[in-house]
């Protein structure tokens, strides 16, 4: 994952404001994916919830395709 993005205090988890913002998504439309189960793979830490910035980056890469005809 980029260095220069979100999240680069040194810690592996990024909250879901810094997540949507390195993926380009809107903060709701990542709360949705959430609630829904379509999203990235996420942690409760005491109630907040993050995510790891290597699940952000599986997640992204698992929906690359070569054009519109994959999906």
């Amino acid at each position: 994952m980029d260095e220069s993005k979100p999240g680069t205090d040194g810690s592996p988890y990024v909250s879901v404001a810094e997540a949507a913002t390195w993926l380009r998504l809107k903060r709701r439309t990542l709360d949705n994916l959430r609630w829904l189960g379509g999203g990235p793979r996420y942690r409760k830490h005491g109630g907040r919830v993050f995510y790891h910035r290597d699940e952000l980056e599986r997640w992204s890469e698992a929906r690359e395709f070569k054009s519109t005809s994959e999906r």
